[in-house]
């Protein structure tokens, strides 16, 4: 006897034939006890229908299907609660189109009832909710590409940040108008002056080779290329050197705010960013033509690339190590701040020869040779200016000549000095920080701890390790309460615009607007009846600029203080001898008057041991330029320039 034809009730009520959906005005919210019993109640009735056309089947056949439909029920009711749940933390899954919500006996709105924990008596259960486990921060995919593509992709996922960042920094640069030390203009662009125009005066470094072309060679590219165009006025040879280098610290910055972006998430980075911007002596510092400011834009480029967190892929290291060779090419105490990084990869890394042999040795040789050719083009023979510079300044301690300190002064005054006042969140950033940021601490100790034992110290010397600071500045105004944070950024911007503005604009500022003076010397039509104009600068040795900021061949002097290279006691150099005896030093040195010069430049402190000089040889007083307000020593408060009367011979 064939079976039984199910009734048209019994075929539409099986899941299978897809029954017709009610009307929105229909649907009404089932209970959980509602829908779990009319579920089951449609199983059965599909069950019974089932059975009906398998009546051939052995009990045992038919006892293991019931179960496994058992089975697969309960894995359905399973994933029905964390559809529900997955729903409620998104918010909601979207209804389908044409509904403003899903209906309560669809398999969806079921869930969301059974996740919100509704009873049968309209009361609330709380059912357990499952979180998805989040991917970890510290396996990212290493970057692919070249060294260049990244960058250019780098720019371009932070378009905005790098757009503001440039402007602020270029107004950094407008809004230094001061000299630091010496070493901003004759380590770089007298020497660039020098490659391009081929007159000008070139310090000792650079005739005992102790310097390379590279970082000099930058400006030049400059200078050569308005000097083509026939555009080399002196306010460009003076300000586009500067904008380049507030370009490079403008990169520098947003690359510092992605390395901890990847490393914490953009709310740490966000307040390191601000705490870099904030740093009263990186607005001093980093818009001037340093190799120490070099060295530090190149040690957060490197940084970026160096394997600080776990990657999924192998990273190269030959960014990072490309950029390493670089810094050390350009100061070759770049490589003390890189010393614990380099031992750390080492000994992390599980292919030690590959690191080696494919990646160190390659980089090092390619970067020292390009050093060795561009020193042998413009020194004129080969020269190894890192090998020079580690005898003369480390072996042989010739920087001692130019000054020393006691070995605690990094930490009692030279430190706390250039970190200003983000020192206390420094502090509380050193405990704040996850452990994998242990290894940028103690790159900041071991760096101050190595330059403390060099008898020559500086604040420019440890400013490379300013950046690393900001990363422990940031964890911490992170971890404050929101007034707490409040308080701080209130106290970090007053307290650091003061200093940058005043470092900036005012103190030690005479020694660049007196170049402004000279350089209209080359200008004045020349009379007949006066000599032609000479300088004489009376000043401690290199405190101006020299011919890259007046650009023209106007006769130029300088007491000179190179250090004594061969070991002879009591060693006097020009500089000492003037202020000696400085009467006695002028009459000897010019006792034939046609040899005085037209123009001397000299601080406030001197004008009264030369007055009867000056009144002998009939000069007069022709302009004064603000200096300081805090003299010392041998400078003064401001600089006079005087001009001899006396007319042609």
């Amino acid at each position: 006897m064939p079976p039984a034809t199910p009734s048209p009730v019994a075929r539409s009520s099986c899941p299978k034939d897809k029954p017709r959906r009610p009307s929105m005005a229909s649907a009404t919210p089932l209970s959980l006890s509602a829908a779990q019993a009319s579920l089951r109640q449609t199983l059965n009735r599909c069950g019974s229908r089932r059975r009906k056309s398998r009546d051939g089947l052995a009990p045992p056949l038919l006892a293991r299907r019931a179960a496994g439909s058992r089975d697969a029920h309960a894995q359905r009711r399973k994933q029905d609660r964390l559809l529900g749940a997955h729903a409620l933390r998104r918010g909601r899954l979207p209804p389908p189109p044409g509904r403003r919500k899903w209906p309560s006996w669809s398999r969806a709105g079921v869930a969301m009832e059974a996740a919100r924990g509704v009873d049968g008596g309209g009361g609330r259960r709380t059912l357990p909710v499952r979180l998805r486990k989040r991917k970890s921060t510290l396996y990212r995919p290493a970057p692919s590409g070249t060294l260049a593509g990244r960058g250019a992709a780098l720019v371009g996922e932070n378009i905005y940040l790098c757009l503001f960042t440039i402007t602020v920094r270029l107004l950094n640069c407008f809004l230094v108008q001061t000299s630091f030390v010496p070493d901003e203009y004759w380590q770089s662009l007298e020497v660039a002056h020098h490659m391009v125009f081929n007159y000008g005066y070139l310090t000792w470094e650079w005739t005992e080779g102790l310097r390379s072309h590279l970082y000099p060679l930058l400006f030049a590219s400059i200078y050569k290329v308005l000097h083509l165009l026939n555009k080399d006025d002196v306010q460009l040879l003076i300000w586009l050197p500067r904008i380049a280098q507030a370009l490079l610290a403008a990169l520098a910055d947003v690359v510092l705010y992605s390395l901890v972006k990847r490393l914490d998430g953009a709310e740490v980075a966000k307040w390191v960013y601000f705490c870099q911007l904030c740093s009263w002596f990186t607005w001093y510092c980093c818009t001037r033509t340093l190799t120490n400011t070099m060295e530090a834009v190149l040690t957060t480029f490197a940084l970026y690339y160096y394997p600080l967190e776990a990657t999924r892929t192998k990273r190269s290291s030959i960014p990072y190590l490309t950029l390493v060779a670089l810094s050390f090419v350009i100061r070759p105490t770049a490589l003390i701040l890189w010393v614990p990084l380099l031992l750390r990869h080492f000994w992390k890394e599980p292919q030690k020869r590959h690191l080696v042999l494919h990646s160190c040795l390659p980089v090092g040789l390619i970067i020292l040779g390009s050093s060795l050719i561009t020193d042998r083009v413009f020194f004129g023979k080969w020269v190894l200016v890192q090998l020079n510079f580690l005898k003369f300044n480390v072996l042989q301690n010739v920087a001692t000549f130019y000054g020393s300190h006691p070995w605690h002064w990094y930490f009692t005054q030279g430190f706390l000095v250039v970190l200003g006042p983000h020192l206390p969140f420094f502090l509380h950033g050193c405990f704040q920080a996850s452990k994998r940021h242990g290894i940028l601490l103690v790159v900041v100790l071991w760096t101050v701890a190595v330059y403390s034992t060099l008898s020559h110290k500086e604040f420019r010397f440890i400013y490379p390790v300013l950046p690393i600071c900001m990363v422990f500045c940031g964890h911490s105004l992170k971890q404050l309460k929101r007034w707490q944070r409040a308080a701080a950024v209130s106290f970090l911007l007053v307290t650091n615009l003061l200093p940058a503005l005043y470092t900036g604009l005012v103190h030690q500022r005479g020694t660049l607007d007196v170049m402004g003076h000279l350089q209209s010397l080359c200008s004045a039509p020349a009379d007949s009846a006066e000599q032609p104009a000479s300088v004489f600068m009376l000043m401690p040795c290199h405190s101006t600029p020299f011919y890259s900021h007046v650009h023209c061949p106007l006769p130029l002097r300088f007491l000179q203080c190179p250090p004594d290279l061969t070991g002879r006691a009591n060693y006097l150099d020009e500089a000492d001898l003037f202020y000696a005896d400085p009467l006695s030093w002028l009459s000897e040195t010019f006792s034939n008057v046609t040899l005085l010069p037209t123009h001397l430049v000299f601080f406030s402190v001197l004008e009264q041991d030369i007055s009867s000089f000056l009144v002998t040889n009939r000069y007069e007083k022709v302009a004064t330029f603000f200096h300081t307000h805090l003299p010392q020593g041998r400078i003064g408060s401001s600089i006079h320039v005087y001009k001899t009367n006396q007319k042609r011979l």
